[in-house]
């Protein structure tokens, strides 16, 4: 079994973060190691957070962007009270930790998984992972949910939700652990746990008043989250044996190996049945597949292996694009397909697990297990599945218990009114826009579009740019002719004129 992750109870003295550990015993190289993977895998929270606000409507992208850091600071905060002694304590039972390191006391002493680095390294590098993760759920309710009541959901989801299922995977006591569930890189807590969670929250909130897919509105915030997000999972993946090693590079080799065959994979996918063109956001979205399917393997299979997960994984999720009429048949409007890419891509990550993990893959770093399939260990797969099951039927159920409990609390409702939804949660809620110089200029054209013509200056600037626009009968802009006004971002000034 790998012990990469065994945490005993400390013995310090609550809180004081010098007495058990001397300093001389700390190897500065590893921990410098450490608190670079750390900073690296903080840049995933504004990659999640710049591909959503990308992928979305304009008129809530701003939103998106902010919710991403909030969830940061507030899962930041949650981690330090009670997140940490929940996941990493020895004093607990099978299903979740004790509270001996609430506050992040007795964090004085090594750190045993390696005990060249301090524990309270590891309790921040661990913090990392918890404030990512609730940031996916909120690509399948995007546009349509209030700021308050979310954070309400996001802190006690993570309490409910994330720091048990870390606890079943990643700690010595925890039941999937013993039972020799393989995950080295958080396929279950992360990803698992998010699709399935954005199962339900889609349900809870219901389907968005327009639903129409529509093209993302601005590609290079979704090549741009995509960029960060790939950079920091590299990371994340290989700082999660938290030495530097052989195995680390190994992981970093994988991780890049799957997430580069994924966005192929899907790139190719969508040229071939959509029109014989080269998706952006097909390449964006493939790589991102492959990057979850290779997450709980990562540590343990080997460079060859990982061109399956990344191809595999990208097909079955693209494949599970097709049944998004269903799902919103049911009232399930999953807006940025969270659950297909992290929820599907997720169960064919452990799975292929069971199969291509590999002892000698492992124990580059002195790490025991019995391997999967390539192995002999035919019994793998089938623990994989048990783990599967688990962590996403707990995330479901508990994800919606919590949302029940919280729309029920005055001034908690979840749901977005109707007025803001359509006016975009970035004004309704934020008080601006992402682009605040064209929403003027589509509120002004919108509101004067049966009017003689019409000066509109903006900015307070008086150098004025003519544009006619032509309208339809029922006051509406043109498309083409609003297209021609959301590239002039630069324009001071625009002079419409009505009744044509």
């Amino acid at each position: 079994m790998d012990d990469k992750t065994l945490y005993p109870a400390g013995n310090g003295n609550n809180g004081n973060l010098t007495s058990s550990g001397s300093p001389s015993q700390y190897d500065s190289g590893e921990m410098a190691w450490l608190m670079a993977c750390t900073a690296i895998t903080w840049i995933m929270i504004p990659g999640v957070g710049f591909f959503y606000s990308g992928v979305a409507r304009s008129k809530s992208s701003l939103s998106l962007l902010m919710i991403c850091l909030w969830t940061c600071a507030v899962v930041s905060i949650q981690w330090y009270l009670i997140g940490f002694s929940l996941c990493l304590s020895t004093k607990g039972n099978p299903i979740i930790g004790g509270l001996d390191h609430l506050f992040l006391a007795n964090t004085d002493q090594p750190y045993p998984g390696n005990p060249k680095i301090p524990t309270l390294l590891v309790s921040i590098w661990y913090g990392l992972f918890a404030a990512i993760t609730p940031t996916i759920i909120l690509g399948s309710v995007a546009e349509r949910t209030r700021f308050l009541p979310t954070i309400v959901f996001i802190f006690f989801w993570t309490t409910f939700c994330f720091d048990f299922l870390t606890y079943w995977t990643w700690n010595q006591n925890g039941w999937t652990y013993v039972l020799g569930a393989l995950d080295f890189g958080g396929g279950t807590p992360v990803h698992l746990s998010t699709g399935a969670a954005a199962l339900a929250f889609a349900y809870m909130v219901g389907n968005r008043k327009d639903p129409t897919e529509k093209p993302p509105h601005n590609m290079t915030n979704v090549v741009l989250g995509t960029s960060f997000i790939w950079f920091g999972w590299l990371v994340a993946n290989a700082g999660s044996g938290i030495s530097p090693n052989l195995r680390a590079v190994t992981v970093f080799v994988t991780t890049n190996i799957s997430a580069s065959m994924g966005g192929i994979t899907w790139g190719i996918l969508d040229y071939i049945r959509h029109g014989r063109k080269w998706s952006a956001l097909g390449f964006c979205t493939g790589s991102i597949c492959g990057l979850v399917a290779i997450t709980p393997a990562s540590g343990y299979v080997s460079p060859t292996s990982s061109l399956v997960f990344g191809v595999v994984g990208a097909i079955i999720c693209h494949f599970c694009m097709d049944f998004k009429g269903f799902l919103l048949r049911v009232e399930v409007d999953d807006s940025f397909d969270v659950f297909c890419v992290h929820g599907i891509g997720g169960v064919v990550g452990n799975i292929l697990t069971g199969i291509f993990a590999q002892k000698s893959i492992a124990g580059v770093d002195g790490s025991v297990i019995e391997g999967g399939w390539l192995d002999g260990n035919w019994k793998q797969v089938g623990i994989q599945l048990i783990d599967t099951v688990a962590g996403m039927a707990w995330s479901f159920f508990v994800t919606a218990l919590l949302l029940f409990i919280i729309n029920k609390i005055p001034g908690l409702h979840i749901r977005a009114d109707p007025k803001d939804e359509s006016e975009g949660l970035d004004q309704a809620e934020m008080g601006v826009n992402v682009n605040e110089y064209i929403e003027e200029i589509k509120s002004a054209i919108v509101m004067t579009a049966n009017s003689t013509t019409t000066r509109i200056t903006v900015g307070g600037s008086d150098n004025i740019g003519l544009r006619k626009l032509e309208l339809h009968n029922n006051g509406e802009i043109s498309k083409d002719k609003m297209q021609e006004v959301n590239d002039e971002t630069s324009e001071n000034a625009i002079e419409t004129t009505g009744n044509l």
